[in-house]
């Protein structure tokens, strides 16, 4: 799902950012005023709990793997303002410490995954939340969230100029929803183990149970220490849609980190550099979101 550098011609990605930057003010602004002071801690917990899941990628068939976006699961959790800004966070690391997503792609993937990703999968719980449809509300979100996020990215490369034919297009699709359906059950069974430990965390904005924050944290740490021994190394249906048009060796990256391609350099054991570098990653994703959640309250008060 993260666009790397390269692909997106100059007039698309320079246009994404210019448009992104404007739309994530005015959801700062959105966010001032849904997001208790209270909830700041799980504005970091959940962001550093998506960012770990999405490390672990599942195959989806056809050689291909997906990972959870994360994109429902934090509009559900947190409200469509607060969720969007919480994954603009996440992206923000994930392309300048993890090389994961380009750094002049970094709008086009906000503005797919954090906008409107978020917006999609918000949705259906929007509408149906309080009826009997409220689990497959749930569902449904991750599902959207997945498919609105994947079709505008393959707009954007067909919008750079990338020419990609229709049996590839629905190949492609097929990935993407089977890789949108593992994200709604995947959503769906996280909200309600948040539910079972606190129902009424989600339905009430000003509580935060400590416990429930902690079993929380506690999840993001073994994803991150412990799921990357079971991740699947086929690439992801973005990944292998490039493969198929030819346009992977155009990938690159405009500058190395010490943590590139989720790595530290320290260990000679794959898990040790991987378990490391996710552990450095839910440090730093809790810190990021933790200080724009507190930023926003400042404003708020103001």
């Amino acid at each position: 799902m993260h666009i790397p550098d390269g692909f997106l011609s100059p007039p698309v990605w320079l246009s994404f950012d210019l448009l992104s930057v404007p739309a994530l003010g005015w959801v700062a602004r959105r966010a001032q005023r849904e997001t208790e002071e209270t909830r700041i801690p799980l504005l970091g917990v959940m962001g550093a709990f998506v960012f770990a899941a999405q490390m672990i990628n599942f195959p989806v068939g056809i050689g291909a793997s997906g990972h959870l976006v994360g994109a429902a699961l934090l509009a559900v959790t947190l409200g469509p303002a607060a969720a969007a800004i919480v994954m603009t966070a996440i992206l923000a690391v994930q392309a300048l410490v993890f090389q994961d997503g380009g750094i002049l792609a970094l709008g086009a993937n906000v503005f797919n995954m954090a906008l409107l990703g978020v917006l999609a999968g918000y949705l259906p719980y929007y509408l149906w939340s309080s009826g009997r449809l409220r689990k497959f509300a749930v569902v449904l979100g991750g599902v959207l969230s997945v498919l609105a996020g994947a079709g505008l990215a393959v707009a954007e490369l067909w919008l750079s100029g990338i020419a990609i034919p229709p049996a590839v297009i629905g190949v492609s699709a097929v990935l993407f929803l089977a890789t949108g359906m593992l994200e709604g059950l995947i959503t769906l069974a996280v909200v309600q183990g948040i539910e079972t430990l606190d129902p009424r965390m989600i339905r009430e904005p000003s509580r935060n149970r400590t416990e429930t924050l902690g079993l929380l944290a506690g999840a993001a740490f073994l994803l991150a220490v412990a799921g990357v021994v079971f991740a699947s190394q086929a690439p992801d249906a973005l990944e292998k849609l490039a493969e198929r048009i030819g346009i992977s060796p155009q990938a690159r990256t405009l500058f190395s980190t010490p943590l590139m391609d989720y790595e530290t350099r320290l260990f000679s054991s794959s898990w040790l550099r991987k378990a490391s570098a996710g552990l450095v990653g839910l440090g730093l994703v809790y810190g990021v979101c933790v200080l724009l959640g507190r930023l926003i309250a400042r404003q708020r008060r103001a």
